[in-house]
């Protein structure tokens, strides 16, 4: 009996143009690159399928309006730090080092505007923490 082709994974999405984003953090700014999620499709594709990601740059998920936010690894290949961030702008949490293809719920464990996705572990090494102001043109701040 013939076996049915394995089914392959998608490809990784087209990478969408970057924006500058800078975080005030207490030793400094620190400027990323990051793609916009904007739309339900871009939000739930994420950066599923990717096997890199350089040190300063990641995606901003802009949810549109502050909500309890629920993400996960499922189908990422890279560990990843999620940076909840509130409408201020101020970081509410960060979970670092996400496990990749983890299907485990990682909250926001309060209402946020958006979330940003940088490599796993990048956010200890530029000095990132809860508390520290995000800049960008979703805050009304750049």
């Amino acid at each position: 009996m013939a076996q049915a082709p394995a089914a392959k994974a998608p490809a990784a999405q087209a990478q969408a143009p970057l924006d500058a984003l800078e975080i005030a953090t207490r030793s400094g700014v620190v400027v990323l690159e990051v793609e916009m999620a904007r739309t339900d499709k871009q939000r739930e594709t994420g950066l599923m399928y990717r096997k890199e990601l350089p040190e300063r740059q990641g995606m901003l998920f802009d949810f549109g309006v502050d909500q309890p936010v629920y993400m996960w690894m499922k189908n990422t290949y890279i560990p990843l730090d999620m940076v909840f961030i509130r409408r201020d702008g101020s970081i509410a949490r960060i979970e670092a080092m996400t496990t990749p293809f983890s299907e485990r719920t990682i909250s926001s464990g309060e209402p946020v505007r958006a979330v940003l996705e940088i490599p796993g572990g990048a956010a200890k090494r530029l000095g990132i923490a809860p508390g520290d102001k995000v800049s960008t043109t979703l805050f009304g701040s750049r």
